[in-house]
């Protein structure tokens, strides 16, 4: 009998299984939570309130040959109190961002880490590697996003991780996603059965590849990266061919933090104002960065040079380029854009056009208060970083760099150093066929935009049901350079613009709302001087908005129909709605209680007949209060703005 007890005590100690160690995260209201769960996984799950917001998501990390993940071995938890304003140096939502969270900090055995932190609006995680001096090779970084049901994702496939990412957003249910699908790139917006919005994205990515999330099937994702590239070879004036790859995601210093992943929920307006991207990007490394000047820029390549009733021949020549300067000075806009075609050939920085003198217009540019930017291709600044210093001297205030249209390790190294380089210089850089942003904008604030968006320059394939989405979305991550600003309006199925005389898809007061709903530190006027000097006071509306701001509110939105913005910069308020493609007209009562006294608005409306004839707009003036309650009357893929000043 004994021995038989023994055997039975034996086998049932053997069966026993651990209960997983939770530890438990609460947001500074008490409205979030994340529960880490540590057992023979290392598992997150997020709440708000009572609903389940994302459950049981799977953690791992290989470096070198050592996995993290399986059994992880906790050796410590420190929790922390995050309390600071960070006050970014081209501030495009708010003046002075609260970051306020509550963060546990999870040691495990083998130099790894976690970070969780818990905030009243979302929740964040990094990794952290601790494995002395050197170089580690980042091998795969594991996450397993699980969604308790089936939610509504907004998302951006794409076939590979090489993409311009422009791709129009796709609508449908997690459980139509299969294993297997393609991919999408950051960020996305999930959707649950109770209306909650779940934005998910990254920050502070250095030195590190983007990540991706690829279907996992049952309502799952899980994250895919690009290789680190070892070896490459140009193709063409603006590609390049990886040759070999390393065996690793990225190498790296073996101490470190890794990104940060971040999941903002909420409800739309959540979305829309939120700061994550910012807060948890790293701080400003420019130690004066008074140089840094925000502003707009005419842009010459949407409407191909296209200027009339001038008595010069118009094209890529300094006639031209004087005349959109002259322009530019007349409405108040800080910049020039010189896109392609300005240099003979674009794998040489150095020689213009016969027609082109860039210190002349320079020179011209800086009597009239208006500044020269120039476009090069990534490869060409790469091959050339000698440029940089060369149009600095010269008094170009910018470059617009472009066609990277990769995010691996090696790329975002490329950003990196060019940001710096250009910031030495005292250049600004405006990134296209870009990845979204993820922090760096933030340590090197000459970075002042990013492409990574279906923008205007798609013409026909821009469409405001697909825009509306944006400050939901990509812009809701960073700055975003969708170059706005047609005069020649037309509602989608009328939009048949040729290269030289382009068309902008929804009204004209969708358009001019634009310059206030969507955020940019360099914000385009894409269409010809001739329209803008023809359209005079719509013009000298767009002149006049501000691209930084002190704060903002969400007057009313709803993700993937409209939305509605108030926007201060000192004591001037401006207002900005727009709608995406709907059945009938949008009709909304807009309270101004956010005024601290009275003013006169001055307004631009959708015309009688927007919904058929785009251009159809009306400007109207009123006085206002705080108790003024404004009836907006917004046609499909229409349009408001105004600006209320004292009186």
């Amino acid at each position: 009998m004994k021995k038989l007890l023994a055997i039975l005590f034996t086998v049932s100690c053997l069966g026993a299984v651990a209960a997983p160690k939770v530890e438990t995260i609460t947001s500074p209201n008490g409205k979030i939570k994340v529960e880490v769960s540590i057992g023979d996984r290392l598992t997150y799950s997020v709440y708000q309130g009572d609903e389940v917001i994302l459950k049981d998501n799977a953690l791992s990390l290989q470096v070198g040959k050592e996995q993290f993940g399986q059994n992880p071995k906790l050796v410590g938890v420190r929790r922390t109190k995050i309390d600071e304003v960070v006050r970014p140096v081209v501030p495009l939502k708010f003046a002075e961002v609260p970051n306020k969270a509550n963060q546990v900090t999870f040691t495990f055995k083998g130099g790894i880490s976690v970070d969780f932190r818990a905030y009243d609006n979302g929740v964040a995680y990094r990794f952290a590697i601790n494995k002395g001096k050197g170089q580690v090779d980042v091998v795969s970084e594991g996450l397993d996003l699980n969604l308790p049901e089936a939610f509504t994702a907004h998302i951006s496939k794409t076939r590979g991780f090489g993409t311009s990412y422009e791709n129009p957003y796709t609508h449908l249910s997690t459980a139509e996603l299969k294993a297997g699908d393609e991919m999408t790139y950051l960020p996305i917006l999930l959707e649950t059965a109770k209306g909650t919005k779940v934005l998910i994205s990254e920050s502070d990515v250095r030195d590190y590849p983007h990540l991706f999330l690829a279907p996992a099937g049952n309502n799952a994702f899980t994250a895919r990266f690009p290789q680190s590239p070892e070896t490459w070879e140009p193709r063409g004036d603006r590609g390049w061919t990886v040759t070999k790859e390393r065996d690793c995601i990225a190498r790296t210093d073996a101490r470190r933090t890794l990104p940060w992943r971040f999941a903002v929920i909420g409800c739309d307006a959540t979305i829309a104002t939120n700061q994550m991207e910012v807060v948890l990007a790293g701080r400003n490394e420019i130690a004066d960065p008074s140089w840094i000047k925000p502003g707009k820029v005419n842009w010459d390549w949407w409407n191909h040079w296209t200027v009339w009733g001038v008595d010069f021949e118009t094209g890529i020549n300094n006639d031209t380029y004087k005349y959109i300067i002259d322009t530019a000075s007349k409405f108040g806009v800080e910049y020039i854009l010189l896109d392609e075609g300005w240099n003979k050939r674009v794998e040489d920085p150095f020689v213009t056009r016969d027609n082109i003198d860039v210190k002349e217009l320079v020179e011209y540019g800086a009597k009239k208060n208006v500044g020269v930017i120039l476009w090069l291709s990534w490869l060409t600044v790469e091959r050339h970083t000698d440029l940089i210093k060369y149009y600095a001297d010269m008094g170009v205030k910018g470059l617009k760099i472009d066609f990277m249209d990769h995010s691996d390790q090696w790329m975002v190294n490329f950003y990196e150093r060019i940001a710096k380089e250009c910031a030495a210089n005292k250049l600004l850089v405006d990134f296209h066929g870009s990845f979204k942003p993820a922090g760096l904008e933030q340590r090197y604030p000459n970075l002042i935009s990013y492409e990574g968006v279906r923008g205007l320059e798609q013409g026909g394939g821009c469409k405001p049901e697909n825009s509306i989405w944006l400050p939901f979305m990509r812009n809701a991550v960073g700055p975003m350079d969708f170059t706005p600003g047609a005069m020649e309006n037309a509602q989608p199925e009328n939009n048949r613009g040729t290269g030289s005389m382009p068309m902008g898809g929804g009204t004209r007061a969708y358009q001019m709302a634009l310059y206030v709903c969507f955020e940019s530190g360099l914000q385009m006027l894409a269409d010809s001087p001739t329209r803008y000097l023809r359209e005079a006071e719509c013009s000298e509306f767009i002149g006049s908005v501000p691209t930084t701001w002190d704060e903002m509110r969400v007057l009313e939105a709803k993700a993937g129909d409209y939305y509605v913005v108030a926007k201060r910069k000192g004591d001037q308020w401006f207002i900005g709605a727009i709608t995406g493609e709907r059945k009938e007209p949008l009709d909304l009562s807009i309270s101004l209680d956010f005024l601290s006294t009275g003013g006169k608005l001055t307004y631009f409306q959708d015309g009688r007949n927007a919904h058929r004839i785009a251009v159809d707009y009306k400007k109207g003036e009123q006085k206002v209060t705080p108790q003024t309650k404004l009836q907006l009357h917004i046609v499909r893929n229409g349009g408001w703005c105004g600006v209320v000043k004292g009186l």
